[in-house]
């Protein structure tokens, strides 16, 4: 074992021990239930897994490998003798990778893609789309081709994925709309509500510091989002914007959840 591995598998072994003594199987149970997941769950927070990965990390040596090969031990833990991929465990991988992805370049975009396709889950492909891909996309041109790609893939979560790389350059006032809403038209009718949520949330955010430009490229396509899309887009627009949209779609305010 490389010297790489094993301060990462030691490390993976610490995580795993301090997330296994704070899980509830009451929590774990819940959890397992609300996502949906075929994961072992321990029933760990997110504050308290956040907690638990600074404090592992604190005092740690990271660099590109011990990072990557961290965050595979935490995501297949069969390296650190657990038989099962477990939530909470792919879940501080996540925050592993959050916090150190200044190691991390387009030449990882492979790496982080297998684990977007494992995923399978918002809980888990939202922080690594949006936290991790989205800051990293937005500095580096060489992700492009990844996030074009992305955004014809058959996998809805990495056509989200692609959607969701946009968002927080958007909602800081930055980030390529253009490329975002090429992106959104293309998935606008698309069925899945996981890529209509995505979409109005980005949107959603958007609006927070654009609201204009939000609404003059929503006018047009209004009679193509659909509803869930819609609710998210309307939140921060402004009442005469809010009724215009929803004209032209053809909702009511009180169906489109506007305030």
């Amino acid at each position: 074992m490389s010297s790489a591995a094993s301060t990462a598998h030691s490390l993976a072994e610490v995580i795993e021990r301090e997330l296994r003594a704070r899980g509830s199987s009451v929590r774990a149970a819940k959890d397992q239930a609300y996502l949906k997941s075929e994961l072992v769950h321990y029933g760990v927070g997110v504050p308290d897994t956040r907690t638990v990965v600074r404090s592992a990390l604190h005092t740690a040596e990271l660099d590109h490998e011990v990072l990557v090969e961290l965050a595979e031990a935490l995501w297949n833990p069969a390296p650190i003798g657990i038989d099962a991929p477990v939530f909470d465990l792919r879940s501080a991988a996540t925050m592993v990778i959050t916090q150190a992805q200044d190691h991390l370049g387009a030449g990882d975009s492979d790496f982080l893609e297998r684990l977007l396709r494992q995923a399978r889950t918002w809980a888990l492909v939202d922080p690594l789309a949006g936290d991790v891909v989205g800051p990293l996309a937005e500095y580096d041109l060489e992700f492009d081709p990844v996030l074009e790609r992305w955004s014809g893939d058959e996998d809805f979560w990495i056509r989200r994925s692609a959607l969701l790389a946009h968002l927080k350059p958007l909602q800081e006032g930055r980030g390529d709309f253009e490329r975002f809403t090429r992106f959104a038209d293309a998935m606008l009718e698309k069925k899945e509500f996981f890529i209509r949520k995505a979409i109005g949330w980005v949107l959603r955010e958007t609006a927070r510091t654009r609201p204009d430009m939000v609404f003059e490229w929503m006018l047009p396509r209004a009679h193509r989002a659909s509803g869930v899309t819609m609710r998210e887009v309307v939140k921060h627009l402004s009442p005469e914007q809010r009724d215009a949209l929803l004209a032209a779609k053809g909702t009511s305010r009180s169906r489109a959840g506007s305030r």
